[in-house]
């Protein structure tokens, strides 16, 4: 018997794979003090809601990267559709590696990703690829008050253990040799909005799935939308506005 991948599953055909809209995303694209040509990278993409977004509004190659090629296939299909397939290039690759493929980067865009390779550790591997005065917008999880109920506290020391305060990230951002221009805030709607609204009910209904990985995956979603319930807007995405110094 073949095992289901349970993020197909959870995911699958759904056009936001993290909170955000396309109106964050171009609202925080104008905090850029000018308007970015040349070398885009967008890393991990995932689906590419904002990738489309960016080449849109930007009518500029995005390069798009992602480690997972599903994805990358349904971002080229979401371009063609959308007419701008000439405008996205695909490369299934790890984050981490963008500094040995991509020189002189203009901007670098990566929303609800870097985590996957630790914000620090994203920040200063980028740093070589982008030319001087280039630009990196990423959104990264972040506490955003002093005070956490403690079930949210607990949830995210085995989530996210490296999770830091906002504050905390823009240190990490000039220590990597960036000049922070401006931060953003995503509002609480984006997270339920096409998101959470969408994942609670098909997690829901794959909870008594035959396979075991898929339901700890299912269980794990649900935990963690009842987290964000409770989370009395203690911690949120950040985008950090950021240049290369």
């Amino acid at each position: 018997m073949s095992h289901a991948n349970p993020v197909d599953l959870v995911f699958g055909g759904m056009e936001k794979l993290g909170p955000g809209s396309d109106s964050d995303t171009l609202q925080v694209l104008g905090m850029l003090p000018k308007v970015p040509h040349g070398l885009i990278v967008d890393a991990g993409c995932g689906r590419g809601r904002h990738t489309l977004a960016l080449a849109n509004r930007l009518r500029n190659p995005v390069h798009a990267v992602d480690s997972y090629e599903p994805f990358l296939s349904s971002l080229i299909e979401g371009a063609e559709g959308a007419g701008i397939g000439p405008l996205i290039q695909t490369y299934c690759m790890d984050m981490a590696d963008i500094a040995d493929r991509f020189q002189g980067i203009d901007l670098l865009w990566s929303e609800g990703a870097a985590y996957n390779i630790g914000f620090p550790y994203a920040l200063k591997t980028w740093h070589s690829a982008l030319k001087p005065g280039g630009f990196v917008v990423v959104s990264e999880l972040s506490w955003l008050q002093e005070k956490v109920p403690a079930d949210v506290r607990r949830f995210f020391k085995t989530g996210y253990s490296d999770m830091r305060s906002a504050d905390e990230n823009r240190v990490v951002a000039e220590d990597a040799g960036y000049r922070i221009l401006a931060t953003h805030t995503l509002p609480r709607a984006t997270w339920i909005e096409g998101y959470y609204d969408r994942l609670e009910p098909r997690a829901r209904s794959l909870l008594d799935h035959p396979d075991q990985a898929v339901r700890d995956f299912a269980s794990e979603t649900l935990e963690e939308i009842r987290i964000f319930g409770s989370s009395e807007d203690s911690y949120g995405y950040v985008f950090y506005v950021m240049e290369k110094v």
